[in-house]
């Protein structure tokens, strides 16, 4: 028994192959589709027809067949009662009633050249005492046992009337043969009524309406593949230009803006291709103005940020010693070398950060991968700015992996990341506590930043990764900032192959997620942290009322260069 399971495995996927590819054939194919659809129905119709024209002509074939029989036997009880009747006179003993008997029988073989098969009965009601016992001229074959009770009694009591009835006959090597029985009643004057039946075989019908079926049945088949091929060749010419058209229209969308469509005459699949190619044109034309638009724009911002770098530093170094020599200053000339020092600075950061954009717009950003811990990166970005969350009354709890959290990473990228998020979360935590938490899990590694200040609306967290969106204009910012942060965040995670999530609920707080993959070229990874805290739904039912969480929403960017769509 062993020795046969791999043979029976292999014939399973053998047979598992076989059902898969009509399968994906009727999934993705539209001539494949067609055909067997026209296929299927032309082959319903045909055996319709078939079946309809076999059922006709076999009814046709036996109501003239049993037409003709009746007209024969008629004819032949006619011939037999005209010559029984001229010598019934004669037959005054039993001997004279035995040989008008056997005459009878020879006239009834005579006139019925037709068949052999004849059997008849004294009506005992009708017969006197001198009429002969039941004749058959076939006893092996034709015997009383055949005719139904039914019959024998309309033919007895029923005169002047024919009744017939189908059987079967029973030949000498076994085989069956349809055939037609006619009953009528036969008198031998003076003597009785006799029962009289003649078996006529239905051998020629049936060899007939059989070559009837077999022609019908190979027109049949004939018409199935005829359809069939015509079907091939019909879809074939028309979804040749529409697959065409498919894999060109994948070509122009994966890249290749030169993909064009070959246009040969006036019809419809001509049209096509003209207007395709023209969509094309127009469509290469704006991607060219666009990627030219952008490389413009890319390049002046660059440029810009270039060349506002060295009067920038004149005019720091300037605001510097202005801000050191405040002391001496009047108290409105002091106060206005602190705000020309304050702005300088929040110029200079936002000139790193329109640099930094330019880099990941332009793809030109390269990563400075080495192992690190992603708990000593946390813990190093709350020990920097625990000094500024205590100036705003914040405590920051940095909840370390319990794990291996060691990961490939750019670790000066990852600590820009989190220095934003908790400097964020800072300004908006109303002095609420932060926390920071480290997990460690098979596939990822994530870092989570908690607040439970203000929040924001679904309609504010659809955007808060968008350059320089602020939720409240009116608000100022307490810790800078340029408007920069989240979005370079955002690119910093993409660029390490992982994710930054954001959930937030109006007065209940704000969490941001970022998740490192272990192995960046193993694709999307699960997080280990959940980005909605177990805590939110909770929380936000209470200050609800009990009722939804219906401000609560989930923003997940992965792999975007923009960080938004």
């Amino acid at each position: 028994m062993p020795l046969f399971r791999p043979r029976v495995r292999a014939i399973a996927r053998i047979a598992r192959r076989a059902l898969r590819r009509p399968v994906v054939a009727w999934r993705q194919s539209m001539r494949f589709r067609t055909i067997l659809l026209t296929t299927a129905t032309t082959t319903l119709a045909i055996l319709i027809a078939i079946v309809w024209a076999a059922l006709a002509i076999q009814t046709d074939l036996f109501d003239a067949r049993r037409q003709q029989v009746t007209e024969a036997t008629n004819r032949t009880i006619e011939f037999t009662q005209e010559s029984v009747a001229d010598a019934a006179p004669l037959a005054t003993d039993r001997a004279a009633v035995q040989a008008l008997r056997n005459t009878m029988l020879d006239n009834l073989k005579t006139a019925s050249s037709s068949t052999e098969f004849i059997l008849g009965f004294p009506i005992p009601e009708q017969s006197t005492d001198l009429a002969p016992s039941a004749f058959t001229l076939r006893p092996d074959l034709f015997g009383p046992e055949l005719l139904s009770d039914a019959l024998r009694e309309q033919v007895r009591t029923v005169p002047d009337t024919q009744w017939w009835q189908s059987i079967a006959l029973t030949l000498e090597d076994g085989s069956e043969i349809p055939a037609i029985v006619v009953g009528q009643q036969l008198e031998m004057p003076g003597v009785g009524v006799y029962e009289v039946y003649l078996a006529y075989p239905l051998v020629d019908v049936a060899e007939t309406l059989a070559f009837v079926q077999f022609t019908l049945w190979i027109t049949g088949v004939a018409l199935v593949i005829i359809v069939a091929g015509i079907m091939w060749l019909v879809m074939r010419a028309v979804t040749a230009p529409i697959v065409e058209v498919s894999a060109t229209s994948e070509r122009f969308a994966a890249g290749d803006l030169s993909a064009r469509l070959a246009a040969h005459g006036e019809d419809e699949l001509a049209s096509l291709a003209r207007s395709f190619n023209q969509m094309a044109d127009s469509i290469e034309s704006q991607i060219r103005e666009l990627a030219e638009l952008s490389l413009v724009q890319q390049r002046f911002v660059s440029d810009v940020s270039h060349e506002l770098r060295t009067p920038l530093t004149t005019i720091r170094l300037a605001a510097g010693v202005l801000y050191g020599e405040r002391g001496s200053f009047a108290p409105i000339a002091a106060r206005s070398a602190e705000l020309l020092h304050e702005q300088v600075s929040r110029f200079e950061e936002l000139l790193t950060d329109l640099l930094e954009i330019s880099r990941y717009d332009a793809g030109s950003v390269e990563l400075e991968r080495e192992d690190v811990g992603l708990s000593e990166i946390a813990a190093a970005v709350a020990g920097g700015m625990a000094e500024i969350a205590r100036q705003q009354g914040t405590e920051l709890r940095v909840r370390p992996a319990d794990g291996d959290d060691i990961v490939e990473m750019d670790a000066r990228r990852v600590r820009r990341v989190l220095r934003n998020l908790v400097g964020n979360a800072i300004e908006h935590g109303e002095g609420q506590p932060i926390d920071i938490t480290v997990t460690a899990g098979r596939d990822a590694v994530a870092v989570g930043v908690r607040d439970y200040g203000l929040g924001m609306r679904p309609e504010h967290v659809e955007r808060v990764f968008d350059r320089f969106w602020r939720a409240d204009p009116s608000r100022q910012r307490t810790l800078g900032g340029t408007g920069l942060g989240l979005s370079i965040a955002l690119g910093d995670a993409t660029l390490h192959g992982g994710t930054l999530e954001v959930w937030s609920h109006l007065g209940v707080g704000t969490h941001f997620v970022l998740t490192l993959p272990r192995d960046r070229d193993a694709g999307f990874a699960v997080s280990p942290i959940a980005v909605e805290p177990p805590e939110a739904l909770t929380v936000g039912d209470q200050l609800a009322g009990n009722g939804p969480t219906t401000e609560t929403l989930v923003v997940h960017h992965e792999n975007t260069r923009e960080g938004h769509e």
